[in-house]
Order: structure tokens, then sequence, then C-alpha cells
């Protein structure tokens, strides 16, 4: 077991391996995952979150590894599934029942207190809606119900597989907004997706894998310590992209021409702006814009996996196969 007190993870796994015959969808992760936390389980589309997440969950079992779950053996799902709520993909509800009603019958089949639905509905903001059809439902609203659902035990545990797909910008802010609360109430939050720039944004803890085996687990900051910061040069004419790009290689930089923004893209290459630019002129090149840029997460996220956007997306093209 990792060396933390398990007392202090919410969330603790050694070695969960989980293959289909021949492949390997979930490889030896190991997680700690802070209890209290907002924790962000990330990849690429087939990167194994929801394989993880079913195990996790007790919906299928691992083919090796050990684990506990709030204090419960990830073998014995029923000592700790109690305490755990769950949204997995779209949520399934009633459509010609009222959001009220949909909750009613879960609380009837979980024998939980109706007096539970309707702070259950206002904490999500559903309070004035809960009468409406769901079929009448929103998108964001049909989300939101889904997590009013994993609540009404009230869990130490919230796990949500991708609560943002499919939402509007409106729908990601109220979404973001509600998890961060959610924790802020003391809950710990496991919530996984293949957008690391949403994901930053509600999370103080990240676990990140590529293709079944964990690459990266820590705080926000732990991740934000591998971004070096970029030079961005961008030449009065487009003409002289390559001849600017081969100023910085001649001098041992790694470089990369965005022909979209027409401009070159120096890594680390902040100390050499001076050079580059003194370069430039005496190259008869007129540089109009020098600026450092600060590397995003998805980009620390390549540089920690080898990947770049490119193989994620074709990665994410092969659609969701863990």
């Amino acid at each position: 077991m990792p060396a933390r007190e398990e007392s202090a993870l919410a969330v603790v796994t050694t070695g969960l391996t989980k293959r289909f015959g021949d492949r390997v969808v979930v490889d030896r992760l190991d997680l700690s995952i802070p209890t209290g936390s907002v924790c962000g389980f990330v990849g690429p589309n087939g990167a194994g979150k929801t394989t993880t997440i079913r195990m996790l969950l007790g919906l299928i079992r691992p083919t090796a590894g050990m684990g506990m779950v709030l204090g419960g053996d990830l073998a014995e799902p029923s000592t700790y599934l109690d305490r755990v709520g769950a949204l997995i993909e779209s949520p399934a509800f009633y459509p010609q029942l009222s959001g009220y009603d949909n909750l009613l019958t879960l609380t009837r089949l979980g024998r939980i207190p109706a007096s539970v639905i309707a702070p259950v509905l206002d904490r999500v903001g559903l309070a004035d809606r809960g009468g409406e059809r769901y079929q009448r439902y929103s998108l964001g609203m049909k989300q939101r119900l889904g997590i009013a659902a994993a609540l009404l035990a009230s869990p130490s545990l919230l796990i949500l597989d991708e609560p943002t797909n499919g939402l509007d910008p409106a729908g990601i802010v109220e979404m973001r907004v509600l998890v961060r609360s959610l924790a802020e109430d003391g809950m710990t939050v496991f919530v996984s997706s293949h957008l690391l720039s949403e994901i930053e944004h509600i999370c103080d803890h990240l676990v990140m894998i590529n293709r079944g085996k964990s690459v990266f687990q820590g705080s926000v900051d732990d991740l934000r310590a591998f971004r070096t910061s970029e030079l961005v040069i961008r030449p009065d004419a487009a003409e002289f992209l390559g001849d600017l790009a081969q100023l910085a290689v001649a001098r041992g930089l790694h470089v990369e021409i965005d022909a979209t923004s027409s401009a070159v893209i120096v890594s680390d290459g902040v100390r050499f702006a001076g050079e580059l630019n003194r370069a430039a002129l005496d190259a008869g090149i007129t540089v109009v814009h020098l600026a450092e840029r600060e590397r995003s997460l998805e980009e620390a996220y390549f540089a920690i996996t080898g990947t770049h956007s490119g193989d994620v997306r074709g990665q994410a093209a092969l659609g969701e196969v863990g």
C-alpha cells in the first residue's frame, strides 16, 4: 500500500489491473485520493478511466490488485458502497415522471426517507424545477438531477464520470460551481474527464493516466511545476517563419511553427529572447511580437506522457474503450 496513512485517503489502490482477454485496459494502477478533495481523473478517451471507476464501484472485478475505499475492502464492495454516490455516463430516468418523482422512486428502492428529496433538489439548483417532467429538462438539468440522485444517501464519496460531456459553456460553469461546493461541504469528489483544461478549474488533486497506466499523481500545483514557459516570436511576414525557426534551431532550441498564428514557438526559450531578437534583426527579419507564454496544464500532460495534442486526438477518435 502507499506510504500515506489510509485514514487520510478516501481511495487507495495498489496494482489495480483489468484485462479483457489479451487486452490490458488498466495496468497496475496505484491510486491515493485524499479525503475531502476534488480529485480529477484525467486521460484521453480509452485511457482506462471508466473501467477504473467501474472497478471502484464493484460493477466489474479487478483482474489483479487490491484497494480500500472509505476504509472498506475493494474485494468486498458491500463494505463501502452505501457511502458512495455515483453518476456514470448519462443518467437514466423515467421521461414521463417529474424530477421529484424520479427521485422518489429511487428513495423507495433504496429505503431512504423521502424527506431528503427537497434538500437534495435545492442542493443541485433544481428546487423550483422538481415538479417538471424529466423529458423537458435541458441536458444540464438532467446532469444535475443525476447528481441529485447520487446525493440521496448522503455519500462520503461522490464519483462523477465525465459530468460536463455535452454541456454548453453555461452548463459547464454551473457544474463546476456545484462540484466545488460539494467538496467544500466535506465530501470527497472523484471526477473523470478527458478535458484537462476544464478539470483544472475545480480540482486540487489530479490523477493522470495514459493507456491504462498512471503518468502523474499529485496536486495541481505539483503538475504546474512541470510547465515551462515558451517564447512566442512573430515576424512581420509569414515567409520569414522558416528562417526565424532556423535561428532558434541553430542555438539548440526546440522549435515549432504555428502556421495558424504565423508564429515560431520556442520551448524554454525565454532566456534567449534578446539574443534571438538581435539575430533576427541581423538577418533582416522584423519581429513584430516577442512574448513569454506559460504552457497550459494540457501541454504539461503531453510533456509528461511524451505525447502531443495530435496523439491524444488520435486516441480519442478510437472511442472510449476503457
